[in-house]
């Protein structure tokens, strides 16, 4: 036989085994429950250049695979005793219980961090009065002055006898290297990442980023919403640059839930059990009242889409406003359909987004989706000043939403993440001045997109389902 027959008929297989494999595929595809945009677009790559999609799926893979999900036990959250009776609920807090999620309490303060200096302050005031426990965990930790700054006084207060335990995601702080977390172990505290790029990448969805920002302190107080620790995003002074997002202090009984998130994800990285309190904390105020939060956590180990089906129900709700404040839009049929139904039933709804974000391709991708939202009547307001990161919600004047998850599909379908929900007048009128803060920074209208563009935003919203 000769090499070129030997060459023909080698090639004639592989492409055979090539697409048996491509259909293989296929077939999971259309099994898993994602959007059609999404089955459209995975099966466009896996037919187009199945030696290219099929590697790709088997990294990034189908929405919640079982059987890689189950590595990391759902998160059965403990519910605080004191919740709302069902019949006082919200609408959205008995929507959120249906996912046998805790339901909303009341007896909470929550102080808002609306700049970077106060979010720093607020949180070396935390780790500075800890005396049991600090528990971090977050999507970026950089080792710069400010990430050093605070692995400094988690090293002390390590050192001192508390109980430090670090948790960091594997993309979002891979450059927080292990030698820089030397003085904090050699102390007696524990840092890990969260699925590391290079750690067994064929047993683990690369693409599953744990996006939660949570500080529980002594299992007593909480610190959450979308912010990093970074100088980008903190710092004891103010920084030309620094981006726009929105943290907030929680205390009261939902700061159990925040210790229960992070205990179960500490447990699945490390190994490590930690300590269960016996119970959650008591109200801030006793009398009924205080601040009524409830803190939704979403992802592949939480059973069904939590956030996102409250997200889009209370779009669905909405009788006056809908002001989203977001740093990255690529979103799926649905909320643009909710978008779009709020605005024609005559509904003030605003869409708050950096003029340009820190993510190229997804600011490529959101152009057809901002165009038709406009074209609706949306009001689309673009951050002028710099970057914008903060992840906020406000419908009517009933509830509030501050968390880490993006409206975007990644964050909202993909990511570890976590949100409060926060259904007090109070809190939802400081949302609501935070957010029209923000506004005298921005720039309404959306400019034509040209021929070329048009065409490159096309291809890309495409392909959004895989970014």
């Amino acid at each position: 036989m000769g090499t070129e027959t030997l060459w023909t008929i080698l090639t004639h297989v592989a492409i055979i085994v090539g697409f048996l494999i491509a259909f293989l595929f296929i077939a999971h595809i259309i099994r898993q429950k994602r959007s059609p945009s999404g089955t459209i677009a995975w099966l466009l790559v896996i037919l187009l250049l199945p030696y290219v999609g099929v590697p790709l799926y088997l990294l990034l893979g189908g929405r919640k695979m079982k059987r890689r999900r189950d590595r990391k036990a759902h998160l059965e959250l403990r519910k605080a005793h004191v919740a709302l009776p069902s019949h006082e609920a919200h609408v959205i807090d008995r929507l959120i219980r249906s996912y046998e999620l805790p339901g909303a309490a009341a007896g909470h303060r929550v102080r808002l961090c609306s700049e970077g200096q106060e979010g720093y302050a607020r949180l070396v005031e935390m780790i500075d009065g800890a005396t049991k426990s600090i528990h971090i965990a977050t999507y970026v930790f950089h080792p710069d002055d400010v990430g050093m700054e605070v692995l400094d006084r988690l090293t002390r207060k390590a050192a001192a006898g508390v109980r430090v335990r670090l948790l960091v995601d594997g993309v979002g702080s891979h450059k927080l290297k292990r030698r820089k977390l030397k003085k904090l172990i050699a102390a007696g505290g524990r840092a890990v990442h969260f699925n590391p790029i290079f750690y067994r990448p064929w047993r683990n969805r690369m693409d599953l980023r744990n996006h939660r920002k949570i500080v529980v302190v002594d299992d007593k107080i909480a610190m959450a919403g979308g912010t990093n620790i970074a100088e980008e995003y903190i710092g004891p002074a103010p920084k030309e640059g620094r981006w726009a997002d929105l943290s907030f202090v929680l205390e009261g009984p939902e700061v159990g839930v925040y210790a229960e998130i992070f205990r179960l994800d500490w447990e699945f990285v490390s190994g490590e059990a930690l300590e269960t309190p016996e119970s959650f904390p008591a109200p801030v105020r006793q009398d009924g009242y205080g601040a009524i939060v409830q803190v939704t956590p979403s992802g592949p180990d939480v059973p069904g889409d939590p956030l996102y089906d409250a997200l889009v129900s209370a779009m669905f709700e909405a009788q006056r406003r809908v002001w989203v404040v977001t740093p990255y839009f690529v979103p799926d049929d649905t909320l643009i359909h909710a978008f779009r139904l709020a605005r024609h039933r005559g509904v003030d709804v605003r869409l708050y987004i950096p003029r340009k974000s820190n993510q190229r391709l997804t600011n490529w991708a959101r152009g057809p989706y901002l165009r038709e939202l406009d074209a609706a009547g949306v009001s689309i307001h673009f951050y002028t000043p710099g970057m914008m990161h903060a992840k906020v919600m406000l419908v009517d004047d009933a509830l509030a939403v501050i968390g880490s998850a993006n409206f975007d599909i990644r964050s909202l379908f993909l990511n570890y993440e976590v949100a409060m929900f926060m259904y007090s007048d109070d809190d939802i009128a400081a949302t609501r001045q935070w957010i029209e803060t923000l506004a005298k920074r921005t720039e309404q209208g959306m400019k034509k997109a040209g021929p070329v563009r048009d065409l490159l935003e096309g291809v890309v919203r495409m392909l959004s389902p895989l970014l």
